[in-house]
């Protein structure tokens, strides 16, 4: 019996998606094979990136259902709590130069 899934990569500028018929019992890595997603991507793959399925984190080994959606996370640029806590220390900075900014 066959399944069909999604594979999904975002880029910055464009998403990549595949749709796949597998075997019943297929798992990430099988999809991530079948997709042939790195001779599609400039960069290929990133080396380790992380997948999830419907935005829950899931390993290679983990078995596809039909119509499941497999992600291919990038991986982040910035640390997002140190990116705001760098958001909030300059705008006190310009708070208390008197540039105004009006924070919360």
């Amino acid at each position: 019996m066959k399944i069909q899934v999604e594979v999904v990569h975002a880029l910055a500028q464009e998403q990549k998606v595949i749709t796949l018929n597998l075997e019943q019992g297929a798992r990430v890595a099988d999809a991530l094979a079948a997709s042939h997603l790195q001779g599609l991507l400039p960069e290929g793959l990133p080396a380790g990136a992380d997948t999830g399925i419907w935005g829950r984190p899931a390993s290679l080994e983990t078995e596809l259902r039909d119509h499941d959606r497999v992600e291919i996370y990038r991986p982040l640029l910035a640390d997002p709590k140190q990116a705001r806590r760098q958001r909030v220390g300059l705008e006190r900075q310009k708070r208390d130069r008197g540039g105004g900014g009006g924070g919360s």
